[in-house]
């Protein structure tokens, strides 16, 4: 860690409690993901965990775009980040075509549908930069969903999307949260009914979540708990998951 404090701390942090799990497994961002799991843990911010948030490539340039199009200059303000982890008015000010050239620039042809048309649809249907939005249109695995061996892809895309839980058992570095998995029956993928699974939320006596207590409200993002949310934050990620999930199925439909 090196010294000197940076403006927007809490964003920085939040940016860093979410990314960090799949940096972790090794999917995005710099190689030390030992280093994001102790500044969050001491509750750090620095010029060094600038730069970390900056590295993770797929994250940041949302950031920018969503920043960029609600005039605030600092991509890691505690608002945008809400807003692309979470979800929050600051993604209806993204026009879908800059949204759609967005992905065009960054990503190519490389995304879940099958056909521009079917990109260019979903995009215009949902204009919402959101991490689901990624995970659900830009990544290939709901494509793979129809290659016979659905297991894997499901598994992925439902670890690597934000979603919504219930804290209902605590037990040291872990707790048991129920929340809503995803569902594939052969043509749609939609959410299934919540279903009790494990969570960390500390590794080695570092912290990433907060305590917690049975009925929190908690937001998860592959095997961890990232964050703690209200009622309102938890339906706002509702509705976001809901509609992608529509506008993925008609992409789907229309591939």
């Amino acid at each position: 860690m090196t010294g000197g404090a940076v403006p927007g701390t809490d964003g920085v942090q939040r940016f860093a409690r979410f990314a960090f799990p799949p940096n972790q497994l090794g999917y995005c961002g710099p190689d030390d993901a030992r280093a994001v799991l102790e500044y969050t843990a001491a509750g750090v911010t620095d010029p060094g965990l600038v730069e970390i948030a900056q590295a993770f490539e797929g994250a940041w340039p949302y950031l920018e775009l969503i920043a960029h199009s609600n005039g605030i200059p600092d991509p890691l303000d505690d608002r945008v980040v809400s807003a692309y982890w979470l979800g929050n008015d600051l993604l209806a000010a993204v026009p879908a075509p800059v949204l759609a050239r967005h992905i065009a620039d960054r990503f190519g042809e490389r995304t879940t549908l099958d056909g521009r048309e079917a990109f260019d649809a979903a995009v215009a249907t949902l204009p919402a930069p959101h991490h689901n939005f990624h995970v659900l249109s830009v990544y290939p695995w709901v494509g793979l969903l129809r290659s016979g061996m659905p297991e894997e892809p499901l598994r992925i895309l439902d670890q690597c999307r934000i979603r919504w839980g219930t804290v209902m058992a605590v037990d040291g570095a872990t707790v048991v949260v129920e929340t809503p998995r995803l569902v594939w029956d052969g043509n749609r993928l939609d959410l299934g009914p919540a279903l009790p699974e494990v969570a960390r939320v500390a590794e080695d006596g570092y912290r990433l979540a907060p305590t917690l207590g049975s009925g929190d409200i908690v937001a998860l993002h592959w095997d961890w708990v990232c964050d703690v949310i209200d009622g309102t934050v938890a339906r706002q990620l509702q509705r976001l998951t809901a509609a992608q999930l529509d506008a993925t199925n008609r992409s789907l439909l229309a591939a």
